[in-house]
């Protein structure tokens, strides 16, 4: 009985985090006080901006159109002299904003040595007091509507005001943030020619609250005949992940390969590695015949619910993994919208 009610509590607590505290009846998951599972397991980190390179900017903004307004942060690298640079959008995980994102990922750090503007939109709590990208509502996986196409206004507002090369704009995200990358990336293809995931959900995974429930605990199994935009993608899952089911990777994989035209001719490769005195990991890459990658999906044994390679300045990361923010950004690199 006491494991029970355990996984319920653990439901529970990743139910609030996605939904909010306030979104279930009064009792609806009351348990003794014996059976609760710490309170910091989804406690909002303190924000803390990660240190610029001289010669860096990272500038506040806010958006807005007819769905609502969010704040966002645009990293500029020191190296921007006035030249195209590509652009990576980052969306971050529940209790997260884009400071402790961009601590924890280092993908600033990245983006100096890459030469790219990241992008980091900001869920806000009056959307979702975890602060949890929405999803998992219908409304918010339609085009021109909701947070995908504040998301999207936002990316495009950055194309106007900045020389964005527009073949390299890609889309990543982290848990319920990489739910939602490919829901964006799948709305407006037009705008974004890749997608990272990171212990993330397919497209359509869920349309309210208790598919989502199903969907983080046992694999969005019900996306399997959803098509999303095909775009070339990179993904990373920790096969110990108890928020979200690894099942979900293997799903996004195969819902991106089946939506490619060409994804059924695409020829897999397996690499088996290990991180020094970290996790083993297995990597399947699948290309195209022409030589060109169309996926990536990277399993870290051993890794739970945590960015792969990310530093302890932010929340939700794990440094024995490998370092998923350079791989992105490698497997991005390979990739330019024709």
């Amino acid at each position: 009985m006491k494991h029970g009610q355990l996984w319920f509590t653990q439901v529970r607590k990743t139910a609030e985090a996605l939904f909010g505290r306030h979104a279930f009846p009064d009792g609806a998951f009351d348990f003794p006080a014996a059976f609760e599972l710490p309170e910091a397991i989804f406690d909002a980190p303190p924000a803390m901006a990660p240190p610029l390179q001289p010669g860096a900017r990272f500038l506040n903004g806010v958006y807005e159109n007819d769905a609502g307004a969010r704040r966002y942060k645009l990293y500029i690298p020191s190296t921007w002299k006035g030249q195209r640079l590509p652009l990576v959008v980052m969306l971050h995980g529940c209790a997260q904003d884009p400071d402790d994102f961009a601590a924890g990922t280092q993908m600033n750090a990245v983006a100096e040595e890459r030469k790219c503007f990241v992008l980091y939109p900001a869920q806000s709590p009056d959307a979702n007091n975890s602060r949890c990208w929405n999803w998992f509502n219908a409304l918010d996986q339609r085009h021109g509507q909701g947070e995908p196409s504040i998301i999207a206004g936002m990316t495009q507002r950055v194309l106007d005001h900045y020389p964005v090369a527009r073949n390299q704009v890609y889309i990543a995200g982290m848990s319920a943030g990489g739910a939602m990358a490919i829901i964006v990336g799948t709305l407006y293809p037009e705008l974004f020619c890749a997608v990272g995931v990171h212990s993330g959900l397919p497209y359509a995974a869920a349309r309210d609250l208790p598919s989502a429930l199903a969907a983080m605990q046992r694999g969005a199994f019900g996306a399997s005949q959803t098509a999303s935009a095909g775009l070339p993608m990179i993904v990373f899952h920790g096969d110990q992940d108890t928020t979200v089911h690894p099942a979900n990777g293997e799903e996004l994989l195969a819902q991106g390969l089946r939506s490619h035209p060409l994804g059924g001719t695409a020829r897999p490769s397996r690499l088996a590695g290990r991180v020094p005195d970290g996790y083993a990991y297995t990597r399947i890459k699948h290309w195209l015949h022409d030589g060109s990658p169309l996926a990536e999906h990277w399993v870290i044994h051993g890794a739970g619910h945590a960015w792969s390679g990310g530093s302890a300045a932010g929340s939700y990361t794990d440094g024995k993994g490998p370092d998923a923010s350079r791989e992105m950004m490698r497997f991005f690199s390979t990739v330019r919208a024709g």
